[in-house]
């Protein structure tokens, strides 16, 4: 997301809710090959946005990775490498976030190409809160524009010799965000104050309708993106897990948010996450 001038680099991305999964969306599923043996995983990499840096679960209004759903080290949270450490895994599997607080689409591949030198095996990704949350409807990323990044950073990994395992992550519901502390002076101003995710969230009390389209414009192009998700994961089929709109779906409380801005998960949120997204792995499903 973008914020102010004097708290971008504290805060940047977001996310935090469900979408409300309806007709076909999500429809695209791909075939998935048999997965990585756990006990032959040696490294995982995150990709990602502040969502995957656990902002806002600390107690200052900075990245926390140890929080994180994909990498963290919090047993509460029970994150991805700890869940594989408790398998066949090896106890000393290397965990490397690679995401990065304020990270749109465009910067996928450069994180990818980390994880490669890192010799990854396994990769969680999660992003586009970023792409569409913008000052401005108009600023927010093109879906093409946005499934492109995606397929660059797939074809990255595909082309890794460490033969990856992927994970894709759909993007939360921003609409339901904003629904679930609209009402709250304190997340007002918290908004306000630190100009999160204005192409949603600006005006948040007002009920014009210019402010309504303005927010259903931005939620759509989030569930475009999801869609987008969803037929580039498909197209590697033999290597990556698509979550089937599980992270869009899932209805996050109030409990799920941080009060330090409203807007990322808090640490039951992330443990959540944790939870969600496990469930969908190919070493559960």
């Amino acid at each position: 997301m973008r914020i102010s001038a004097g708290a971008r680099r504290a805060l940047a991305s977001l996310a935090a809710a469900a979408i409300i999964v309806s007709g076909t969306l999500f429809s695209t599923s791909a075939a998935h090959a048999a997965p990585l043996p756990p006990d032959n995983v040696r490294v995982m990499a995150a990709l990602g946005d502040s969502i995957t840096q656990a902002s806002m679960t600390c107690s200052s209004l900075t990245s926390c990775p140890a929080n994180s759903w994909s990498t963290g080290t919090t047993t509460s949270v029970n994150s991805h490498l700890l869940r594989l450490r408790a398998t066949a895994a090896p106890d000393n599997l290397a965990g490397f976030n690679n995401a990065v607080a304020g990270a749109a689409s465009s910067a996928l591949n450069g994180q990818a190409q980390k994880a490669v030198a890192q010799g990854a095996q396994y990769v969680t990704i999660e992003i586009g809160a970023n792409d569409a949350c913008t000052r401005t409807v108009g600023a927010m990323t093109p879906t093409a524009t946005f499934k492109a990044n995606v397929q660059a950073a797939m074809a990255t990994l595909s082309a890794s010799p460490s033969a990856p395992q992927i994970f894709l992550a759909s993007i939360p519901n921003l609409q339901r965000m904003y629904d679930l502390s609209k009402s709250s002076l304190s997340a007002r101003f918290a908004w306000g104050l630190l100009g999160i995710c204005q192409s949603m969230l600006a005006s948040p009390t007002s009920t014009k309708a210019a402010d309504v389209q303005r927010r259903a414009a931005v939620q759509q192009r989030v569930n475009e993106y999801n869609q987008a998700l969803a037929e580039v994961c498909a197209g590697y089929a033999a290597t990556c897990r698509w979550d089937g709109g599980a992270v869009a779906g899932y209805a996050f409380t109030k409990a799920d948010i941080s009060t330090r801005d409203y807007f990322h998960p808090s640490l039951s949120g992330q443990a959540n996450l944790a939870a969600v997204t496990w469930a969908k792995t190919q070493w559960t499903s």
